[in-house]
């Protein structure tokens, strides 16, 4: 439980209460908020998907939050495990704002290992509940939130999630509230692109770029940057050509490669600084989009 003395209550007749939300089916009649709510966060955009998401969902929420906030957009998302923190990390990464709806208290950090993640939202966005301080999370409270989560956004895009998840409630929300679904594909042996799949043939956006949705929302985008191109040596480009989506063992890019392993190591370090390459834990390593 973190420090509530910076939660203020926001009623839905108060100016800051978010335009969005009222009309929506079951309003919160009060948000507790943690950081600021603004006008330009009617521009938003909700990113959300399965906790235990692949590297290549969570790289995929990442590059579409950053592209968003580049417009003016905000980010929208739950802060849960998985696709949700790459969405916020991203939006904050990319210098935007963003803002996370919380199931529980908005005192109450879920998960634990997201504390400085949220201490970086609500320095860059905000933090809002209709759970009051002290209000622990509980498995109904989450379904429940979702509607907010969908009442604030322009429109939902679901990356991974598994049938029946939590990402088609938040897209039922979405179709009830009048507001964009959109969907991005993904490997279709995986249970985690079932979702996103369903939700295509259903009718919904397919994704493959921040475009798309910018385009869709009508929102203007001439400020989209893409990456630089980056000239990598031999030895980088080597290594390169061995990473996927799919996280890799240095000791295995080595044997790859056919080089010892203190070189490779010494190649991903710099690939990592030239925001090319996520290193993960136990020595593992990916592309990034």
């Amino acid at each position: 439980m973190g420090d509530n003395d910076d939660i203020r209550i926001v009623a839905r007749d108060d100016e800051e209460y978010p335009s969005a939300l009222r009309p929506i089916s079951d309003p919160p009649r009060e948000l507790f908020v943690r950081g600021t709510l603004l006008p330009q966060d009617e521009i938003a955009v909700a990113i959300v998907g399965a906790r235990r998401a692949s590297e290549y969902g969570k790289a995929v929420a990442r590059r579409l939050a950053a592209d968003l906030v580049a417009c003016g957009v905000t980010i929208v998302s739950g802060m849960a495990r998985g696709i949700d923190g790459a969405a916020h990390q991203g939006a904050l990464d990319g210098g935007g704002r963003t803002i996370a709806v919380l199931g529980c208290g908005p005192d109450m950090v879920y998960p634990k290992e997201h504390a400085p993640l949220m201490q970086r939202i609500i320095r860059s966005g905000a933090v809002v509940s209709e759970f009051p301080p002290e209000t622990p999370p509980r498995p109904e409270q989450f379904p429940q939130r979702n509607r907010i989560i969908s009442g604030l956004a322009k429109g939902v895009v679901v990356v991974e999630g598994r049938i029946g998840s939590g990402s088609l409630i938040t897209a039922d929300f979405a179709l009830e509230q009048g507001r964009e679904v959109f969907a991005v594909p993904g490997n279709i042996f995986e249970e985690t692109t079932w979702a996103p799949h369903q939700l295509v043939a259903q009718g919904a956006r397919l994704v493959v770029s921040a475009l798309d949705i910018l385009d869709e929302l009508k929102i203007p985008h001439g400020s989209v940057q893409r990456p630089a191109a980056v000239s990598l040596s031999d030895e980088e480009r080597a290594v390169w050509q061995q990473l996927s989506f799919t996280p890799l063992h240095v000791d295995r890019i080595a044997a790859n490669c056919g080089q010892p392993v203190a070189l490779i190591s010494r190649v991903l370090l710099s690939l990592e600084a030239e925001g090319l390459v996520d290193a993960l834990a136990g020595q593992r390593y990916v592309k990034k989009v």
